[in-house]
């Protein structure tokens, strides 16, 4: 039974607390579009996305407005279209991306991710092609997102094409330097990459996932920041215990939001996503979260300990709360998305090698942080690998979105605008490892990997 002391509750966390439901996205097949004449696949991809799509947006804002619910995004995920373009005869994905583009204009959302490949084991002529075509794809396309899983903990880490994504995403800063290396925002390289994610940039449609499915993302870094105010000095047991009955009401938002999506547009209904996904505005910050816990700023010794905390809270209350918890449940830290990331970046008590410490125990991995323009393809090959091995031996999902902006040092500061925030530009290890990129190959899996 719902319950009036609820309802007000839930009404003060949207107002108060910036609760809001960060995406709708509807993952869908594109199985059925294959043909080896690129023109008939992409006119297929167009009609498909466009007829289950058209009534996305309009669901979204009518569920918003009966039940006062921000939801503030509403997106698709698409089957990897390395896999659901194998069949044509071409070198170049290009006309894909601005097919997915032409369509998500059309139905009116504001991302469409899928512009993916899946390659820990190896690869397809179509990865191939997939890759090759994402820097002039970024860049010349507006909603289309892309991703490239590189690494798992079934099969080790393909270290060929970690030293290809670093050439890749510098080509992909480049083709978008007059807009500050914004193509590299919607580029995201994985290791054990989920199949039911939400979240953009590194949504797509799983092959083992139904024909349309509608995924929804929670957020609310600020609401739980202000349950920790109000049990400020007790123990962590405590701590623990406020987080997790927290997101358990903020999860609940979720599952009436997605059923109702689901059953308005008569889809299966996925999972839900409880990622405190921060914005740059106040109030939103997961990094003011773990200061309400005692830390001077985020980063300090404890910072760690404080995000794995959080994280595993988060996932215990969500799971009690939804009908199907996935995706990425747990907590982000974007730099360029979190004003309290940005801050302690600023006053120096935040470096990339504690982000990428963070990263051990977070939902995700090193994401939207700009680096030095000069930064070379070896050093963000290196940073991937980092990343990889660290999903791949701990058997979580981690990524990096790397973003090395164009004639941008130390100390400068880039704007992204809207959701993606603003960034100062974080310092990296200028010491080489090309040699050690230039070997290729495969890191083998772990031995925690055989576990049949």
């Amino acid at each position: 039974m719902v319950r009036t002391e609820d309802i007000f509750e839930t009404n003060r966390m949207i107002a108060e607390n910036k609760l809001d439901v960060r995406t709708i996205t509807m993952g869908l097949s594109l199985r059925d579009c294959s043909h080896p004449d690129l023109g008939i696949f992409c006119t297929n991809v167009y009609d498909k996305v466009t007829r289950s799509a058209c009534d996305l947006v309009r669901t979204g804002e009518a569920i918003e407005a009966d039940f006062g619910v921000p939801i503030v995004n509403k997106r698709i995920a698409v089957t990897p279209i390395a896999i659901a373009a194998d069949a044509c005869r071409t070198d170049s994905y290009v006309a894909v991306a601005q097919t997915l583009d032409r369509a998500a204009k059309e139905v009116g959302v504001n991302f469409i991710g899928g512009f993916s490949a899946l390659v820990e084991s190896g690869m397809t002529k179509g990865d191939r092609t997939l890759i090759s075509s994402i820097p002039e794809a970024l860049a010349s396309t507006e909603h289309v997102c892309a991703s490239v899983n590189v690494g798992s903990t079934k099969a080790g880490i393909n270290m060929d094409c970690v030293r290809e994504m670093g050439e890749i995403i510098k080509k992909t800063a480049s083709l978008t330097a007059d807009r500050d290396a914004i193509g590299c925002a919607k580029l995201v390289v994985f290791a054990n990459a989920v199949e039911n994610n939400p979240f953009m940039a590194g949504a797509f449609h799983g092959v083992s996932e139904g024909e349309c499915v509608i995924h929804v993302g929670v957020s609310g870094p600020g609401v739980v920041k202000r349950a920790l105010e109000l049990v400020g000095g007790k123990s962590f047991d405590i701590v623990s215990e406020t987080i997790k009955r927290t997101a358990f009401k903020i999860t609940r938002v979720g599952q009436l939001v997605a059923q109702e999506a689901a059953s308005r547009l008569g889809v299966q209904l996925g999972i839900i996503d409880l990622s405190l996904a921060p914005t740059p505005f106040v109030g939103d910050s997961v990094a003011h979260i773990l200061e309400e816990m005692g830390l001077e700023s985020c980063g300090a010794p404890g910072t760690t300990a404080a995000l794995a905390l959080l994280n595993d809270a988060v996932k215990k209350g969500g799971q009690m709360a939804a009908l199907h918890v996935g995706g990425l449940s747990g907590a982000f830290i974007p730099v360029s998305e979190d004003i309290g990331m940005i801050n302690a970046i600023n006053c120096g008590s935040l470096t990339l090698e504690k982000l990428e410490a963070m990263t051990c125990v977070c939902s995700v991995g090193l994401d939207m942080i700009a680096v030095p323009g000069d930064t070379s393809a070896a050093t963000l090959s290196g940073i991937i690998a980092d990343e990889a091995a660290i999903g791949m031996i701990n058997n979580k999902t981690t990524a990096a979105r790397l973003i090395p902006v164009p004639n941008k040092k130390v100390g400068d500061v880039v704007e992204f605008g809207g959701l993606l925030g603003h960034s100062p530009i974080v310092a990296v290890n200028r010491f080489g490892n090309d040699a050690f990129i230039a070997r290729g190959g495969h890191i083998p899996a772990p031995i925690r990997s055989l576990t049949n």
